[in-house]
């Protein structure tokens, strides 16, 4: 039985998990951390990580920015693994998130669906035939209206995945409105939309002479996500210190 801490775990996401968890046979939601607790988990809460008495075999983060930091220092110490689902993380932090990985087991995605992350392979596969044909990349995601960070992980995730094909040779470009010139050809254009309750949309264009290919993910329900978080812990309790990511758990 794999135990599990969740970080976070008053949040949308962190009660969808906790519930995904509990129709899990094989794990155990056996402490939870979160800025207050509410009384409503069926498993004790801390407001504090140093606070906590339960051991567990992996933490899944579904938080916050400022509360990583305290995290990695957390799991690094007590050699606990992470499944990081946090976005929005400064190269600071992404440095402190490397170093964490050599004292423990630390799975990062931007994204934890299985449909982004066969995304991600498909786009290396096939981004450099495109790119040589002319055909230019944008990328458009759009999410609810309380998300605060813009572009999404993902959305720089998938321009990452574009990117590592053409040697990284490409330009991200997130505003165009300062400028009047024809479109450059070394070029990734990510736009961000805002509002209602999108739970997860993302669409990567190749826009080429007379025809155009869209490839597209929708989530329809933050359980992929969930789904997702809980079968990276259970492949990460007990792995060896490193960084890992969902193309390990998927295969």
């Amino acid at each position: 039985m794999t135990k599990i801490m969740m970080h976070g775990c008053n949040g949308v996401m962190g009660q969808v998990i906790t519930k995904i968890v509990e129709e899990t046979d094989d794990a155990v939601m056996a402490a939870g951390v979160d800025r207050r607790d509410d009384g409503h988990n069926d498993y004790p809460v801390y407001t504090n990580l140093s606070d906590c008495k339960e051991d567990v075999d992996v933490i899944i983060d579904f938080s916050a920015a400022p509360a990583v930091d305290g995290l990695l220092d957390y799991a690094a110490e007590k050699k606990i693994p992470v499944v990081l689902c946090t976005t929005g993380l400064t190269d600071e932090q992404l440095k402190k998130v490397e170093e964490a990985s050599k004292k423990t087991a630390i799975l990062r995605s931007a994204n934890m669906s299985l449909g982004i992350n066969t995304l991600f392979k498909l786009l290396k596969s096939m981004t450099k035939l495109l790119a040589d044909a002319g055909f230019d990349i944008e990328i458009v995601e759009k999410h609810h209206r309380r998300k605060l960070d813009a572009p999404s992980g993902t959305a720089l995730a998938l321009a990452e995945a574009v990117n590592e094909p053409l040697d990284n040779e490409y330009e991200f470009v997130f505003d165009r409105s300062q400028r009047r010139e024809q479109r450059p050809k070394k070029e990734i254009g990510i736009s961000a939309v805002r509002g209602g309750t999108i739970v997860g949309e993302h669409e990567v264009i190749f826009a080429g002479q007379d025809e155009v290919i869209e490839l597209k993910h929708t989530a329809y329900s933050r359980a992929v996500f969930a789904k997702g978080a809980v079968s990276a812990a259970l492949y990460l309790a007990g792995k060896p210190a490193g960084m890992y990511d969902m193309s390990d758990v998927i295969g």
